[in-house]
């Protein structure tokens, strides 16, 4: 008789837990109400914020003066910030926790990139009328005279400080501060128990966790034909626990008689740079890291990009160039083949 309820009793649970599971699948499949938040950083750049929050705790202003404290700390264009201070100054003192961080990171990417990412280019990019300060017609005799100390290697830096062997040192981290601005924004929602966001700065990316349907989070690449009208993406990727930064020159440039510059300076000739790459993509796990090495590789070229990437293990890159013959092609590096889908791709 104990046998017989015995079964008649896991009769009755089977069903059950069944009923269970099928509940469990159909609300984790459910699409999770997200927390948008949506502003502007560095003056006229946009961000946009998703994540997840049981308590859909509102961010926004904490994030807003996080983001001025920051730029307090690496903006050229505030004349009272701490970079500002160290450009016209010998020495500084840290006041602010992202100095340190951006000059450590700037260092690494400097040196595996043989000085094709340097931060020391402050006086070119004014000279080339891409900066706040005043815009010069450079000749090759200025320029000459301003690579002299367009050198990182004459700055010098520890946790608590640092100083220059060359006082008419000035540092410019637009190519970077994008993507640290993403990485601060991020660790502060983690700080708050914030497991699955989405940060987005100016385009630079970094993600954690899944979106509101339990996916990775995607995101499309931009095609670098595009311009401020015509817009269209080349790929999209499924970004799950990484970060992303992208550059290109289709936007950002100045034309000087007739002839156009690109914003991307090569600090070894001090000229815009002329490689075959229409635009750079590079995933890591920090926004800051793959800033710096995407605005790198759009000065040295494509082989040079895919010698570095791979002797880097940290990073991946998507890469549109340009061949001889005027086609377009497109190269992906193994970490992202299960990830990155290429338009026109099933």
């Amino acid at each position: 008789m104990s046998v017989v309820k015995e079964m008649l009793s896991r009769k009755r649970v089977l069903p059950f837990l069944l009923i269970v599971a099928m509940i469990v699948v159909y609300y984790w499949r459910q699409p999770v109400q997200l927390v948008e938040l949506h502003g502007q950083t560095f003056g006229t750049i946009s961000y946009t914020i998703k994540y997840k929050d049981k308590q859909q705790r509102d961010f926004k202003n904490s994030i807003d003066s996080l983001l001025n404290i920051f730029n307090d700390a690496v903006s050229h264009y505030r004349p009272n910030s701490e970079l500002s201070r160290f450009n016209r100054d010998s020495a500084l003192l840290f006041e602010l926790p992202f100095m340190y961080p951006v000059l450590k990171a700037s260092k690494q990417v400097y040196e595996a990139t043989e000085g094709g990412f340097n931060p020391a280019v402050m006086p070119l990019v004014n000279a080339w009328g891409f900066g706040p300060g005043k815009t010069l017609t450079p000749d090759s005799v200025i320029i000459d005279s301003l690579r002299a100390f367009s050198n990182f290697n004459l700055v010098k830096f520890d946790t608590q400080r640092a100083w220059k062997l060359d006082n008419r040192v000035q540092l410019d981290f637009s190519a970077v501060a994008k993507g640290q601005g993403v990485d601060v924004v991020l660790d502060f929602l983690q700080s708050k128990g914030i497991k699955d966001v989405f940060v987005e700065i100016g385009g630079e990316v970094n993600a954690r966790g899944t979106n509101a349907k339990n996916a990775p989070w995607r995101i499309a690449i931009l095609d670098p034909a595009s311009d401020v009208v015509n817009q269209s993406y080349i790929a999209v990727v499924d970004l799950q626990d990484m970060a992303v930064a992208t550059s290109a020159n289709n936007f950002n440039y100045v034309i000087k008689d007739g002839v156009r510059y690109t914003h991307t300076l090569n600090p070894k000739t001090g000229y815009p740079a002329h490689s075959s790459i229409l635009s750079a993509s590079v995933f890591a796990d920090e926004c800051m890291m793959a800033d710096a090495y995407a605005t790198a590789f759009m000065v040295l070229g494509e082989e040079k990009a895919k010698e570095i990437a791979k002797s880097q293990p940290e990073i991946d890159i998507y890469l549109v160039y340009s061949l001889p013959d005027g086609s377009i092609e497109t190269y992906l590096s193994d970490g992202l083949k299960e990830v990155l889908q290429e338009r026109g791709e099933k």
